[in-house]
């Protein structure tokens, strides 16, 4: 979990209902996963991992966004980025309106903060 106050945490399970990589209408590659608890849904993601559109002369690609993507499978327990779909997690959830930005496995101790982990980016 987080290191912040945990005080006004709590911790939801989450089925994953989507996921996206696409680089349309921004002109960067981002990921999107989206997430569904009990009377809500989120969308996990949309950090820039990468630069280039259709028709682009010159793409880039972040090796830090490759991590967190592989580091998201190994929370969740998946081999390809498509079996995230239908799978559940652990989610840290904060006041409204605030986003979603660590998930964990549904079994194990195993977390993974995305703001904490691009902080310095």
């Amino acid at each position: 979990m987080s290191s912040e106050n945990n005080n006004n945490i709590e911790i939801e399970n989450a089925k994953i209902t989507n996921i996206s990589l696409t680089m349309a209408d921004h002109g960067m590659l981002t990921f999107y996963i989206t997430l569904e608890g009990n009377g809500w849904w989120t969308n996990y993601g949309g950090y820039g991992i990468g630069g280039g559109y259709l028709g682009a002369k010159e793409f880039s690609g972040s090796s830090r966004g490759l991590e967190a993507m592989m580091r998201i499978m190994d929370v969740v327990g998946v081999d390809t980025w498509e079996d995230l779909k239908g799978k559940f997690v652990r989610v840290e959830k904060s006041s409204l309106g605030q986003p979603i930005t660590t998930i964990g496995n549904l079994i194990k101790n195993n977390w993974f903060d995305i703001k904490e982990f691009f902080k310095n980016d």
